[in-house]
């Protein structure tokens, strides 16, 4: 396993960090800033990763 892999973030549920690999959906929120949607890999909910 690549350990230099860039993180999302973390998990809002469980905590765990979120690999970019497990990015579903990048968006432009209304107020202009970003958001993105991400499948959590130990609690395997899709989350915001914060």
């Amino acid at each position: 396993m690549n350990t230099d892999e860039s993180s999302l973030g973390r998990c809002p549920d469980c905590g765990e960090r979120i690999p970019e690999a497990w990015l579903l959906v990048e968006y432009t929120k209304d107020d202009g800033t970003d958001g993105t949607w991400a499948e959590c890999p130990s609690c395997e909910d899709v989350v915001a990763p914060e």
